[in-house]
């Protein structure tokens, strides 16, 4: 009888903790049958999400899904405008009962137009709320042998963006030493802003000072204004050009053989970015021609390869960066490549 009694409490606890766990989740089930269990992170953007721990997270097209379920408060906003908060559980009639401590409300799944955890911010507000974002990022390089060679790199950049526009801010500042000698020796900071006019037009202004001692530039600014299109323009890729009117000054050392350049001039930008999972490749072309001289011109390329490390909010960047001066100085060389390999920290809202 011990054992019986032993045998019957281990598979009523058995049961109970299954129980439980069914009490716990959450369940997505879509036009065909399919049933999803996990945890119902958001209903947004005639998407759902809900996270598993068979598959991860599971996006759902909300035209396929028939109903969901959960029986934890989860905030809802209707197609009328409506909000309710409670919990969400099917009927037999098709429809969603949604149950708080005021009663009982019910609603088709098509007029369901966003869900989120109760207690939170409708994602809708949220996404019109301007965010800060942060990068911070470190190239440290040696070599001792056959040349020595010591190189630092250190780069921040913020961004302020909303829904129709963005702030960059922007700083850098490269030291390379090769046999005790200078080869780089830069440093710039600049801003960047643009505001939407449609989903693919928008307008834009940016500015970058800075000097290089290696090229004998004392100062540098370039200015440019102009208008760009967003040729692609999805969550994982965009492809986006930019033209414009430029303004280049660059004051040159005293002695030097190649003359400041003071010029107004064009501004022709391709930007792209691609994610692959959780890695993100980017690439930057710029080309600053001059009006009055159409020798004088300067060509700046960066191809970055992106990495997420284990460690939270940080990244491996590798690539590679190029600045072509068609008025460098004598005996410096007119393109500048750096091959590098950044470490990053990223942190703001999301």
């Amino acid at each position: 009888m011990p054992k019986f009694f032993s045998s019957l409490a281990r598979n009523l606890l058995i049961v109970a903790a299954f129980a439980t766990i069914r009490a716990s989740a959450d369940v997505v089930v879509t036009t065909n049958g399919a049933r999803l269990v996990g945890k119902i992170t958001s209903v947004s953007d005639g998407v759902v999400t809900i996270s598993t721990d068979y598959a991860g997270e599971i996006k759902v097209k909300q035209a396929l899904v028939a109903s969901v379920e959960t029986d934890r408060p989860v905030a809802m906003r209707l197609a009328n405008g409506d909000r309710l908060t409670g919990s969400v559980a099917p009927t037999t009639d098709g429809k969603l009962k949604i149950t708080s401590g005021t009663g009982d409300s019910y609603a088709q799944m098509p007029q369901v137009k966003a869900i989120w955890a109760a207690g939170q911010e409708d994602p809708a507000v949220d996404a019109l709320r301007r965010k800060w974002h942060f990068e911070a990022a470190v190239d440290i390089n040696g070599e001792n042998g056959t040349h020595e060679q010591l190189g630092t790199d250190l780069s921040f950049k913020s961004v302020l963006k909303g829904p129709d526009d963005a702030l960059m801010l922007y700083s850098a500042y490269d030291r390379q030493v090769t046999n005790g000698e200078k080869a780089a020796d830069q440093f710039k900071a600049g801003v960047d802003y643009s505001d939407n006019m449609s989903e693919q037009t928008f307008w834009f202004v940016r500015d970058e000072t800075g000097f290089d001692r290696v090229n004998q530039i004392t100062f540098s600014d370039i200015a440019a204004a102009g208008f760009g299109y967003n040729f692609v323009k999805t969550p994982d890729q965009t492809l986006t050009g930019r033209v414009g009117l430029s303004y280049r000054d660059y004051q040159y050392t005293p002695g030097a053989d190649t003359p400041s350049i003071d010029a107004l001039g064009a501004d022709f930008e391709i930007h792209y970015w691609k994610k692959f999972g959780n890695a993100e490749v980017h690439d930057n072309i710029t080309y600053l021609p001059d009006f009055q001289d159409t020798k004088s011109y300067i060509i700046t390329h960066e191809l970055g390869y992106m990495i997420p490390l284990a460690l939270s909010h940080w990244k491996l960047t590798i690539g590679v960066s190029n600045n072509y001066n068609s008025e460098a100085v004598l005996g410096i060389a007119k393109l500048d490549t750096l091959y590098f390999t950044r470490l990053g920290l990223t942190w703001g809202q999301k």
